[in-house]
């Protein structure tokens, strides 16, 4: 068997910038598994995520079971690709974290979209209705007031994809 090398892909960009469309398509590769966290929340804690406040309670516990278990897949040779939000300073010190835990290889892939084109998209898939969590416009501007874009002295690897 040949030896892998795993990486965790972490994604940065505002609401609907295509963080997710991304992540699936950087999964396709072998020995791959996206962790998704509009996924495992809306599973979890769906009734209970009414607002901004409820999301940033919700995530915060779900971090503490995913670290332990992202070091663990990338220990067994498992690359991740993480869709979490890497939208703050905060979110990727936890991340940091979880590449200092595992001593894995990292990208952290930045979505730069301009704000407009986000919000097309964001009032398309509410209308589609197949996305676990609908943003209103009000609530993407709140979330985007918090939105850090990454910097080199964050100590990761960035990928910049600029929107085309």
């Amino acid at each position: 068997m040949s030896q892998t090398n795993p990486t965790l892909h972490l994604v940065c960009g505002k609401a609907a910038s295509g963080k997710s469309t991304l992540t699936a398509r950087l999964a396709q590769n072998a020995r791959s598994v996206v962790i998704a966290e509009d996924e495992w929340l809306a599973a979890l804690y769906g009734d209970q995520m009414t607002s901004i406040a409820d999301y940033v309670r919700c995530a915060a516990n779900l971090r503490g079971v995913v670290k332990p278990h992202v070091v663990a897949l990338l220990g067994a040779g498992v690359s991740v690709v993480l869709d979490f939000p890497a939208n703050t300073v905060e979110t990727r010190q936890w991340m940091r974290g979880i590449v200092e835990a595992s001593n894995a290889a990292h990208l952290l892939h930045y979505l730069n979209v301009p704000e407009d084109v986000c919000k097309a998209r964001l009032r398309a898939r509410n209308a589609r209705g197949d996305h676990p969590f609908s943003v209103t416009d009000e609530e993407f501007d709140q979330l985007s007031r918090h939105f850090v874009p990454p910097s080199e002295d964050e100590g990761f690897d960035i990928v910049t994809h600029q929107f085309q």
